[in-house]
């Protein structure tokens, strides 16, 4: 279930098909077509996990029912993503359409564990700077 940790992100998004809660691993565009399927409208999840396929980056996504709101779904991957032994290492985390306080600081501690890069958005982030107690 371990992949080569270099190059690899983990994502959150919302797709047609696979799992809840449950990490899908990929290292190519077919895999995930496979695995989630097409995108739901107005979501950013599978175009966000095709860019890091085209980059040639390995891929974990997680389904989440809404992208940006389903806690739950947020909060028991980054619960998966904890277990070290699973995951030797990310290079980022992706969470498009995320702007939520709670979703990001859950990640927070993660990231400094495995030194890697939060991704977002520009909007997502104004979201988080402007309900959060964040100052510059």
């Amino acid at each position: 279930m371990s992949m080569d940790s270099r190059y690899t992100i983990a994502l959150f998004g919302e797709a047609e098909k696979g799992e809840f809660r449950t990490p899908c691993f990929c290292t190519s565009i077919q895999q995930l077509m496979d695995n989630v399927g097409n995108p739901p409208p107005h979501t950013q999840g599978i175009f966000y996990a095709i860019q890091a396929l085209l980059f040639e980056r390995a891929l974990i996504f997680f389904r989440v029912r809404e992208e940006g709101y389903s806690y739950a779904d947020y909060l028991q991957g980054v619960r998966l993503l904890e277990k070290r032994e699973l995951f030797s290492g990310l290079t980022a985390i992706c969470l498009p359409g995320v702007g939520d306080t709670e979703i990001i600081e859950a990640l927070n501690p993660l990231c400094s564990a495995y030194h890697s890069l939060l991704i977002t958005n520009a909007a997502d982030l104004y979201d988080y700077l402007s309900c959060s107690k964040v100052f510059f």
